[in-house]
């Protein structure tokens, strides 16, 4: 014990700093190499890298072993390892005297017979087993059968270009109907005016007054000589084209109407509001014949067809429902959207929709309201307005006044342009609060928050070669 002790007053006291030290030197003599050499390559770590790599690349792939065949005279037996795809039967005859051991890529089938052919007719294809491993895990993409994408392809489609600029609103331009004859078309806007130009001039015809409020939706009828508008003081008005005056009004909306259609068979209008209902009324009588409730939020989009589903609604509450026109009843609620629908619209030839939110651009088909699929872009704002004419061109306005053009048969984007704002106008006021075509389908116009019109025709100088399609197909497709 006294022995103990003398050596433990043996050690000297050292520092804490002089201990660090010291252990610190003792790590770097035993981990550390010689500063500005590698370390020597370490031959175990390699083998087990190389092990791993190879079963991440071929980790599905099964040897096929087969006996050893009897060498012929005069030649040795030699041993090869091959990659192969399962090619016809035939093709497995090898050299002779050559043992093979063959990883297979693939299912695999069992011989029926001698003779018999593989049930696969595709050609094998042999790696050699010599090459280095980063060739042999590049080379794994000739082994993959190529599938070709099912996703169908865009058909070109000329870009568009803004040919005139129409001023004459005092406010936000937010509602626009074509009339039947294609001669003239209608806007109206937040300064309570609802305006009437030449299609072929753009130069202003009539100006109508009578609404409070600024005008949300316009309609112009194909049967009678009437237009129908509805705005945010809660009134629904018929106007008599001949006299240019309203000769009904439709009293009901609780709060502001922010949208419009009319029954393309019926005499019949619909209009949808702040009050989360859609209201269906009798033209000629004035009547509410049904109180189409069910949304939870307001109605912003409504169209409607001459068969069932003869009324689609779209709504804040993210739903898009289905009517049934006769018992005045919900036949189908869609909830594919997260956002907002407040913007729908019909193809003129297909039994198709199309609807837009500020999380997606959603195609469905009628009558059924199967989900057919996603745009393959994202606008990325918030969606007012949308069109599609017969030669399947889409056109979706946004908040920030971008403007993309789309093939509706494949989805694809094939331009994506910026409004100019007028003169004079704050960048914020680049906004599009409405779109549509004219009656042929040549020419579009949009309502802009910066008090314009704009008028947008094909270019045409265009071609293909000078304005190719630049399409990827996606890799999945997304089913909500």
């Amino acid at each position: 014990m006294p022995a103990a002790t003398t050596e433990a007053e043996s050690i000297e006291p050292q520092s804490l700093k002089k201990l660090s030290i010291k252990s610190l030197k003792r790590a770097l003599d035993l981990f550390s190499p010689v500063h500005g050499q590698f370390p020597p390559p370490d031959a175990e770590a390699k083998k087990i890298r190389l092990s791993h790599k190879m079963k991440v690349a071929f980790g599905g792939v099964e040897p096929v072993s087969q006996p050893p065949r009897q060498p012929d005279r005069g030649n040795e037996q030699t041993t090869s390892s091959a990659l192969a795809l399962t090619g016809p039967e035939g093709s497995k005859s090898t050299q002779k005297g050559v043992t093979e051991n063959a990883l297979v890529v693939g299912p695999t089938f069992q011989p029926k017979g001698l003779n018999s052919i593989g049930t696969s007719g595709k050609s094998t294809t042999i790696i050699p087993a010599n090459v280095s491993s980063y060739e042999r895990n590049f080379s794994t993409s000739a082994l993959m059968e190529r599938i070709p994408s099912r996703w169908p392809r865009p058909e070109w489609h000329a870009p568009w270009k803004n040919y005139r600029v129409i001023q004459g609103h005092l406010g936000w331009v937010r509602s626009v109907a074509f009339d039947p004859s294609n001669e003239w078309f209608c806007t109206g806007s937040a300064d309570r005016t609802i305006k009437i130009w030449d299609v072929a001039t753009g130069v202003l015809k009539l100006t109508l007054t009578g609404h409070i409020e600024q005008v949300r939706g316009l309609a112009v009828s194909n049967r009678h000589t009437y237009m129908f508008s509805a705005g945010d003081d809660k009134q629904v008005k018929c106007w008599d084209l001949e006299q240019n005056k309203v000769i009904r009004s439709y009293h009901g909306h609780l709060s502001g109407v922010y949208c419009l259609a009319l029954h393309p068979t019926l005499d019949v209008l619909l209009t949808g509001g702040r009050d989360s209902v859609c209201r269906v009324w009798d033209i000629r009588t004035k009547m509410q014949i049904f109180a189409l409730t069910g949304h939870d939020n307001t109605v912003c989009s409504v169209f409607t067809r001459p068969t069932d589903p003869q009324v689609v609604t779209g709504s804040h509450d993210t739903t898009i429902k289905f009517w049934d026109l006769r018992y005045g009843k919900t036949m189908t609620t869609l909830t594919h959207h997260k956002k907002s629908v407040r913007a729908m619209t019909l193809h003129p030839k297909e039994n198709a929709f199309a609807s837009a939110s500020a999380d997606n651009t959603k195609k469905f088909s009628l009558p059924k309201g199967e989900f057919c699929h996603n745009m393959l872009s994202q606008q990325k704002t918030i969606i007012n307005a949308m069109a599609v004419n017969e030669d399947g061109v889409m056109v979706t306005g946004g908040d920030n006044g971008s403007i993309w053009f789309w093939d509706w048969k494949s989805g694809h984007s094939f331009q994506q342009s910026e409004t100019i704002v007028q003169p004079g106008s704050l960048e914020s006021e680049a906004g599009i609060y409405a779109a549509c075509y004219d009656q042929t389908g040549s020419r579009l116009v949009t309502c802009e928050a910066d008090k314009t019109i704009k008028m947008w025709k094909e270019d045409e100088n265009a071609t293909p070669e000078t304005h190719p399609v630049n399409f990827k197909p996606p890799k999945e497709i997304r089913r909500f």
